[in-house]
């Protein structure tokens, strides 16, 4: 769709950008399905490619070239793409232990690294450090109901159940407190592993303290959370990608590659970063390398990892994500999703640059050596 969406715009000689700013969608626009669209990012990713240098210096970018790549055409492509994230009720728990650290109580599975934006959210939640808090997994058999553990909706989905439930543990935590300083409820805080009357740090209570009271005098403390997300906040990402192709052979090297995205609010922006970035490598193999190749009797020649191509790391380019952060209001803190969002603008990219390089379109994935020598081939003798 995004390379019918640059032939579009070559036809109307409109800038690609501004072709696409014109016609995105936005908050309160009609869906498909007759509802209308919630608070998206889309035009501000958009905003945000059009002003990397990558884009506004692309006439002289086209121009720079690795000196082993001489004869080389350069070519700078776009593309927009979306994704509308999973959604399932789930449910979890928070316990706090004898120490006074916190166990967090799920279903899922630590997805990408799930597991550590749980326990930030749980901390942010009650008030504590990171090293104060332990996520906790067993049989599904026993554990809080979570759904499935997926790409795009892990944190969304499983997130604001967390926060329910550290929100319920915080206000047992701070009825304990409040009979052990003879304080009202209201005029507690929690500050760096204690229960405070606000403004008179000296007047506090650990938290190891408050669980062992939790055990002797008061109900222990046992936070649940549950959370209903069958909604989704809608994913977007714009791509910019620099490539240098071989006219005489085909071969791509991907030189350069910038991916925005609207992730509401990065929980873990690091864990983000990585996502993006792995979605984008996974995306690059899906647009040069990967694809099922049979005989004719239709036999699979690509049956193993011995024959099926996939990206080297010598194959991936210098990875640039620009996090947009327009926040869910469902999601815990305005989070989306992440994983798969950058896998999806990206082989369209790939074959846009390709044109912009060499003036032919492929239109099949994987752009393999062949195919784009085909295609060049086919022009030649148009």
């Amino acid at each position: 769709m995004e390379t019918t969406v640059n032939k579009l715009c070559e036809a109307l000689e409109m800038d690609l950008l501004a072709f696409r700013k014109h016609n995105a969608f936005k908050e309160g626009d009609p869906t498909i399905d007759r509802r209308s669209w919630p608070r998206i990012g889309l035009l501000e990713c958009i905003d945000e490619l059009e002003k990397h240098p990558l884009w506004v210096n692309r006439a002289e970018e086209k121009q720079k070239l690795p000196t082993e790549l001489k004869g080389w055409k350069v070519g700078i492509g776009i593309s927009v793409g979306g994704w509308p994230g999973g959604t399932e009720p789930s449910a979890a728990a928070c316990r706090l232990e004898s120490d006074g650290t916190l166990s967090v109580v799920l279903g899922t599975v630590d997805l990408t690294g799930s597991d550590t934006s749980m326990a930030l959210i749980a901390a942010e939640g009650l008030g504590v450090s990171l090293d104060q808090v332990n996520v906790v997994h067993d049989s599904t058999d026993t554990m809080p109901y979570s759904g499935g553990t997926g790409g795009s909706k892990t944190t969304y989905s499983m997130g604001p159940a967390v926060l329910s439930a550290v929100r319920d543990a915080r206000q047992q935590i701070l009825n304990i407190a409040s009979n052990m300083l003879e304080a009202a409820e209201a005029d507690l805080e929690i500050v760096e592993g204690k229960v405070a009357v606000r403004g008179v740090p000296n007047k506090s209570v650990d938290l190891k303290e408050v669980a062992k009271m939790s055990t002797r005098r008061f109900e222990p403390v046992y936070g649940r959370g549950r959370a209903g997300i069958t909604t989704s906040s809608p994913m977007f990402a714009a791509h910019l990608v620099k490539l240098a192709v071989d006219p005489d052979t085909g071969d791509v090297k991907v030189l350069d590659y910038v991916a925005v995205q609207d992730v509401g609010r990065a929980i873990n922006p690091a864990e983000v970063e990585g996502q993006i970035s792995g979605g984008v490598t996974q995306g690059l193999g899906w647009a040069l390398f990967e694809g099922y190749e049979y005989d004719e009797n239709g036999q699979l020649l690509t049956p193993t990892l011995m024959d099926y191509a996939l990206p080297h790391s010598f194959d991936v380019p210098q990875i640039t994500p620009i996090l947009v952060e327009i926040p869910s209001a469902l999601g815990p803190f305005g989070a989306k999703g992440v994983g798969e969002p950058p896998v999806v603008p990206v082989a369209a990219a790939v074959a846009n640059a390709l044109h912009d390089a060499l003036g032919v379109r492929v239109t099949t994935i994987p752009a393999t050596p062949e195919r784009i020598f085909n295609a060049l081939h086919e022009a030649n003798q148009a």
